[in-house]
């Protein structure tokens, strides 16, 4: 009988179109080697074109899906995307607070296609509940404007980003400037380090799900041990492994190939 693999967990909602959300994070948890769970917090109506509705799952069946994972098999680090409601930020935000494992935040606000997938009425919970409890917090431009009121136009605006969603509380803040022109940067510090991650831009508009599946990378790389530099800069090699091998589905946006490395025979980062 094999020893289990490092458990890692992802708090978040059904992409039902399977190219985000927790479909993503659970193909980027295996790539990577880990035993990806889940606590399904909302149900998406979704596809390549965009989502056409969606569910949030009563704050009950969150804590109770959570606890009966923690509290049995365990975890070593977690991940949360989608959490819909001020209700759900809370009550993850709690259930975090009592695990004894690397979290990382990703503030999904909106999906790809611009639909959204966060009540402006949790917006504070974010801020003061859920961003405190983040190892490590995943934001992109966008949400760093919804979260912070800054807007980035450029590179040289991404330290004032990091400083304001750090005033929040995450340990770590990793502000992805995949929106910007030019070549993908992101900036990862803790206020002291700064860290520039920087990537060729892929000429290929298939992304769907980039941002849930950096945020489980990242997760999956700390439950294995890594630091934070570290899982985010493997992460990163692999999500841009993803991006290069994204594919058409569907009449729209097709996703991220989350099994890139595994179909061609070589390792994931």
């Amino acid at each position: 009988m094999s020893p289990a693999p490092v458990r890692v967990l992802t708090v978040a909602g059904s992409d039902s179109g399977g190219g985000a959300g927790i479909q993503a994070d659970l193909k980027t948890m295996l790539a990577l080697g880990v035993h990806g769970m889940s606590v399904v917090t909302a149900v998406t109506a979704q596809n390549s074109l965009g989502v056409q509705g969606a569910w949030e799952l009563p704050v009950e069946a969150v804590r109770a899906q959570y606890r009966s994972v923690v509290d049995d098999i365990g975890v070593r680090a977690v991940k949360t995307g989608m959490l819909a409601s001020a209700e759900l930020v809370e009550a993850v935000a709690e259930l975090l607070a009592t695990t004894d494992a690397p979290v990382v935040v990703d503030p999904v606000g909106v999906s790809k296609h611009g639909d959204p997938l966060l009540a402006a009425s949790a917006l504070d919970s974010v801020r003061k509940r859920l961003l405190p409890t983040a190892t490590v917090a995943t934001p992109n431009l966008d949400e760093v404007a919804q979260l912070t009121g800054v807007r980035v136009e450029s590179e040289a605006g991404m330290r004032e980003a990091a400083e304001a969603v750090l005033a929040y509380g995450p340990r770590w803040a990793l502000i992805k400037g995949g929106h910007l022109a030019g070549d993908a940067v992101d900036l990862l510090t803790d206020g002291s380090a700064a860290h520039w991650l920087r990537a060729p831009r892929h000429d290929n508009r298939h992304t769907h799900g980039t941002g849930c599946t950096l945020a489980s990378a990242i997760a999956s790389h700390l439950a294995l041990g890594r630091t934070v530099p570290e899982a985010v800069t493997a992460a990163k090699e692999y999500v841009t492994g993803a991006i290069a091998a994204g594919f058409a589905l569907g009449g729209g946006i097709g996703p991220v190939d989350h099994g890139w490395a595994l179909t061609r025979g070589t390792p994931a980062a």
